[in-house]
């Protein structure tokens, strides 16, 4: 048959194993290998009963780990070491040593620049005209930047008020940096003012963006500065970015219109457009709002204690 006789020339190496095997029972019906059929294959006479397995322990199902070595701890004494491929050479110093053109340095021992205006507008409000502009410039590190930050009005071709900051900035954490430094205050008709400053800004969770900082200036002034915005995406290049900014001052201070407590506050809302990363120009509105004895000096001085502003204008940086 052409099953037996393929079995014949593939086994023939393995004849002489022939006495030790059971013939095969004679059939008379022909059998497909492909398509051999197990239901039909008559198991009643094998013996089951006389199998032996009194040797097998089924009655433990629990692996003894009390002989298994973890992973710690120290070196085995006869442990490779590590280095020892190198011949005691390392990297930076030595026969191998790169020239320091050449020499690896990571991103983070770098030092960088840049400048960033998140505000260059057109403000119109009660019928006046005027520009502002909120931006700083920085050059440093990963971790340790120094810092200028710069914001104010101009009116009539003249800087109407104007707030610069110098500080050193470090980095805490990952979203986190402290910043350290001096304050100083100018405006057409009141004296300049002079501060101290420390505060922290970063990005909070759900991504946030929160700047905080405290100041103390000669005659046991202090003021607290806070602001945060939040950008909405709408698609990859356009979004709402709403804002809100609140100023504490501890004492008051007539000759700048302020009064103690929370002197006052503002609310925005741009949408802006990401031409480039580094190019964005929005359009916006501004509430602004004075309380306390500061809505009383404004009031005073023929001002409004709350108005209504129309922004456009370009962030961009470089």
């Amino acid at each position: 048959m052409p099953v037996f006789a393929y079995g014949q020339t593939q086994h023939a190496g393995h004849a002489g194993h022939a006495d030790h095997m059971p013939a095969a029972p004679e059939s008379s019906v022909p059998v497909e290998a492909s398509g051999m059929n197990h239901g039909a294959m008559d198991m009643s006479g094998m013996d089951h009963g006389s199998m032996d397995m009194s040797g097998m322990d089924h009655g433990s199902g629990e692996m003894d780990h009390g002989d298994m070595q973890m992973q710690g701890g120290s070196a085995p004494s006869d442990a490779r070491d590590p280095d020892a491929y190198s011949d005691g050479y390392v990297r930076n110093a030595g026969q191998y040593a790169l020239p320091p053109s050449e020499a690896l340095i990571m991103s983070d021992m770098h030092n960088f620049g840049s400048v960033y205006f998140d505000r260059l507008e057109y403000v119109k409000a009660r019928g006046e005209e005027w520009a502002a502009y909120e931006g700083e410039a920085w050059y440093g590190s990963t971790y340790n930047r120094a810092v200028i930050k710069a914001e104010g009005d101009v009116a009539g071709g003249k800087l109407q008020e104007a707030e610069t900051q110098l500080l050193w900035r470090h980095a805490v954490s990952t979203f986190w940096d402290t910043e350290l430094g001096f304050r100083f205050d100018h405006a057409n008709g009141a004296p300049n003012r002079e501060w101290l400053a420390f505060g922290f800004k970063g990005l909070a969770p759900y991504w946030f963006e929160v700047d905080a900082t405290a100041y103390v200036g000669p005659s046991g002034r202090t003021a607290l500065a806070l602001e945060a915005e939040y950008d909405i995406r709408l698609t990859q290049k356009l979004y709402l970015q709403p804002s809100v900014e609140l100023n504490f001052h501890g004492k008051d201070d007539e000759r700048w219109g302020v009064g103690n407590g929370l002197t006052d506050g503002t609310a925005g809302l741009r949408v802006k457009y990401e031409i480039t990363r580094q190019f964005v120009p929005y359009v916006g509105v501004e509430w602004s709002s004075k309380f306390s004895k500061t809505a009383d000096y404004a009031r005073a001085a023929g001002e409004s204690r709350q108005e209504t502003r129309f922004v456009t204008g370009l962030s961009f940086r470089f």
